[in-house]
C-alpha cells in the first residue's frame, strides 16, 4: 500500500503502512531517533502553523459584529434606524436602506462597512469563512498529490510564498470578489503548508516520537489563535490585520536552505546519493556513527523488490463500508470528526458574539486550549481513549447546553470556553482513535475521510455561529446537540488502547466483536 498521509487543520498523528518497519526503523537509525538535528527542523516547522491560525481563523476580526444605522433613504439617525434595513419614510411607505452608517468605536474598518456586508449582504461574511475551510481541504488534496510526485520541500516553498502573496494582495484588493478569490487561493496555500510541514516532521523523527510531537507540532497554533486578538487590537482595520499576518510568511522563503528533502523520500523514488547526503549531515549533528548510513542506503535497496510486491494490492474508501462492523465504526469514527470540526472552529468564531470585549473573551478562549492540550497529552498514554473521547465531548455539550437556561452574561464566556476546552480534548483523541481503529490497509483512507468530514463541519460552521441574530439560543443548542451524540455514539465503538491494531479488512471487521462474543459465552 502506497503512504499517504492526510492531515487535519488542528491535530495530527502520524501513520505508517504494515510492511516498511525494516526500512524505516534503518534509516532511523541512520539518522537517530530525536536529537539536535531533530529539533532544529521540528521547531522551524513548526513555525509555519502560525500564519495556519492566523488564517484560518482570522473571521472574527475581518468581519466583527457592526452595529449600524441606516443613511439613505434617511439622513436622521434614531432608534428607528439602527439595525434596520427598510424605514417608514411616511405614510406606512417602507423603503429599502441603500447606505449605511457603522459604529466605529471598536474596529476602524472592517470587510463589513468595507463592502456593506449587512441586510441581504449579511451571509456573504460567512460564505468568505466557508470558502477558506474548503479551500483548506483542496490546498490538502492539491499539495498531498504535489508531495507525491516531486517531494516535500519544493510544495512546501510553494505553499508558503503562495500563501504571503495572495495574503498580501487580498489586503489591498479593491472589491469584495476578488477579495474572496485571493482569500481562497491563500487558503489553499495554507492547506498545503500544513500538510507538508507535518508530513516532512513525521518523516524524520522517531516511531516513538510521532504521537508526542504530533501533538506539541500543533502548539503554535494554538499560540496563533491566541496572538489573533492582539493583532487585531493593535491593528483595528481589516486590511492592517491581513497584512500583519501575511507579511511574516516571507520569512520562512528561507526554509529553502534550512528545511532539507524528507530523506525517505528521496530513497522512495531511488535518489540515493541525494539522501545520503541529507542522512549524513543528520548524523554528524546527532553523533550517530557514520556506518549506520551506509547500511541504511544498503538494506533499503536489498527491500526494496519486497515493497514493490506489498504495494500491488490497491484499497479505497469503499472498503470502509463494505462490512457491517466496520461500516458501523466508520460511520460514528466520521460522524465524531464532524463535530469536532464545527464546534472547534464555530465555537472560536462565536466566541466574538458574546456580549463584553471581543479581544478578552477570544483570548480567554484560544488560552484555555493549551492547557487542554497539554492535559491530552498526559492523558493519551495512560487513560482509555473513548473516555478521553466521550468526557471532552460531554463537557462540551453540557456546558453548552447550560448557555439555553443560564442568561448571567458572568457565566456566558466560561461556559463557551468550557466548550471549546472540551473540543481540545476530543480533537486530537479522535485523532489517534482513528488511527487505531482503522485497518492498516485502509487507515489513511479512514483517517482521511474523516479529516474531510472535520472540514465540512468547519464550512457549516460559520452559519450557525450567527444564528444568534435570529433566536439567541440556537448556536449553543446546536453546538451543544452534536458533541452529545458524539459522545453517544462512543458506545457502539471498541477500545483500541493497549489492543493489537487490525492488519486486513477481516481484522477491522472482526475488531470490537471478540469481546462481545465472549461475554455471551460467559
Amino acid at each position: 500500500m502506497k503512504l499517504k498521509l492526510i492531515t487535519d487543520d488542528t491535530y495530527h498523528l502520524s501513520i505508517k503502512s504494515s510492511g516498511d518497519h525494516t526500512p524505516l526503523d534503518v534509516v532511523q537509525n541512520a539518522m537517530g531517533v530525536m536529537g539536535l538535528w531533530h529539533i532544529v527542523i521540528a521547531v522551524a516547522l513548526s513555525l509555519v502553523k502560525f500564519p495556519v491560525a492566523w488564517h484560518q481563523l482570522s473571521i472574527i476580526f475581518l468581519a466583527p459584529p457592526t452595529n449600524f444605522s441606516c443613511a439613505a433613504p434617511t439622513s436622521m439617525t434614531n432608534e428607528s434606524t439602527i439595525m434596520k434595513c427598510y424605514i417608514d419614510v411616511g405614510n406606512g411607505t417602507m423603503e429599502k436602506c441603500t447606505s449605511f452608517k457603522y459604529d466605529k468605536r471598536i474596529f476602524k474598518d472592517s470587510i463589513i462597512t468595507r463592502w456593506d456586508l449587512v441586510c441581504d449582504r449579511e451571509q456573504l461574511a460567512n460564505f468568505l469563512q466557508s470558502c477558506i475551510m474548503f479551500g483548506v481541504l483542496v490546498g490538502n488534496l492539491v499539495f498531498s498529490i504535489m508531495a507525491d510526485r516531486i517531494g516535500r520541500k519544493k510544495p512546501l516553498m510553494i505553499a508558503i510564498g503562495l500563501q504571503s502573496i495572495t495574503g498580501i494582495i487580498s489586503a489591498i484588493v479593491p472589491w469584495y470578489e476578488l477579495f474572496v478569490i485571493f482569500k481562497f487561493i491563500s487558503a489553499v496555500a495554507t492547506g498545503g503548508t500544513m500538510l507538508v510541514s507535518f508530513v516532512l516532521l513525521m518523516e524524520i523523527v522517531g516511531v516513538e516520537w510521532r504521537s508526542t510531537m504530533s501533538v506539541l507540532f500543533h502548539v503554535p497554533f494554538l499560540l496563533g489563535h491566541l496572538m489573533n486578538p492582539l493583532i487585531s487590537y493593535l491593528t483595528r482595520t481589516w486590511d492592517g490585520f491581513q497584512m500583519a499576518v501575511s507579511i511574516p510568511s516571507i520569512f520562512l522563503l528561507s526554509y529553502y536552505w534550512i528545511i532539507p528533502e524528507s530523506p525517505r523520500w528521496l530513497l522512495a523514488v531511488g535518489e540515493l546519493s541525494k539522501a545520503e547526503q541529507i542522512l549524513m549531515r543528520a548524523a554528524g549533528r546527532n553523533k550517530i556513527p557514520v556506518e549506520n548510513v551506509k547500511i541504511a542506503i544498503e538494506t533499503y535497496e536489498s527491500n526494496r523488490g519486497i515493497r514493490h510486491k506489498q504495494n500491488k494490492e490497491k484499497y479505497n474508501i469503499t472498503h470502509l463500508f463494505r462490512t457491517p462492523n466496520l461500516r458501523l465504526k466508520t460511520i460514528c469514527i466520521c460522524i465524531n470528526w464532524f463535530v469536532c470540526g464545527s464546534c472547534f472552529f464555530g465555537l472560536a468564531q462565536y466566541m466574538g458574539y458574546i456580549d463584553g470585549n471581543i479581544f478578552v473573551n477570544v483570548a480567554i478562549s484560544a488560552a484555555v486550549e493549551v492547557p487542554g492540550t497539554i492535559v491530552v497529552l498526559l492523558l493519551i498514554s495512560r487513560v482509555s481513549r473513548l473516555k478521553i473521547l466521550m468526557g471532552g465531548n460531554l463537557l462540551s455539550a453540557l456546558s453548552l447546553l447550560s448557555l439555553t437556561v443560564i442568561t448571567n452574561s458572568d457565566y456566558t464566556v466560561f461556559l463557551a470556553t468550557l466548550g471549546l476546552a472540551g473540543m481540545s480534548f476530543s480533537f486530537p483523541t479522535i485523532y489517534l482513535y482513528s488511527s487505531e481503529a482503522f485497518p492498516t490497509v485502509v487507515r489513511n483512507v479512514g483517517v482521511g475521510l474523516g479529516s474531510v468530514c472535520a472540514r465540512i463541519g468547519s464550512m457549516i460552521a460559520p452559519y450557525i455561529a450567527t444564528m444568534g441574530k435570529i433566536e439567541p439560543w440556537l448556536p449553543p443548542v446546536i453546538f451543544g446537540v452534536g458533541p452529545l451524540l458524539g459522545a453517544l455514539l462512543c458506545f457502539f465503538l471498541p477500545e483500541t488502547m493497549n489492543c493489537e491494531l487490525p492488519e486486513t479488512i477481516e481484522d477491522g471487521e472482526n475488531f470490537g466483536k471478540k469481546q462481545t462474543k465472549r461475554s455471551r459465552t460467559k
